[in-house]
């Protein structure tokens, strides 16, 4: 009579230890989102556009209410990371899309670092996207 008892408590905890692992291992991670350049050849001068958006990776749709921080823009890609240039977010209409004005002061590649809390995601998505300025 124990052994029953004992065997089907052994088998209950070990479904709920797979529901569990199951349940966690499917929660979004920070890895499962990235950031991806709308444009990757942008105009030099002042006044530039960066358009950027955030993709769940498993589904391949965007991620629309992001909070975003702008770590940097430099010309690291030709090894000149002192070489920085301000970033201003700008509104923009499309959900998912996130826009930034910024000067290009010379043309080349450029990289732009961005950090993003999601909601229901524990940890921070972070991405370098690296973009060219054109004459």
């Amino acid at each position: 009579m124990y052994s029953t008892f004992w065997r089907a408590l052994a088998a209950a905890l070990l479904l709920i230890g797979v529901g569990t692992a199951l349940a966690l291992s499917s929660s979004p991670q920070p890895e499962d989102y990235t950031f991806e350049l709308v444009d990757r050849e942008v105009r030099q001068g002042s006044g530039a556009t960066l358009t950027v958006r955030l993709v769940d990776t498993r589904t391949g749709k965007v991620v629309p209410n992001a909070t975003l921080f702008i770590s940097r823009l430099d010309m690291s890609p030709h090894n000149m990371s002192a070489m920085s240039a301000p970033v201003e977010p700008v509104p923009d209409t499309l959900p998912g899309y996130y826009r930034f004005e910024t000067d290009l002061v010379m043309e080349g590649g450029w990289a732009l670092t961005l950090v993003a809390n999601v909601p229901g995601v524990s940890g921070a998505v972070q991405s370098r996207l690296v973009l060219q300025a054109v004459p």
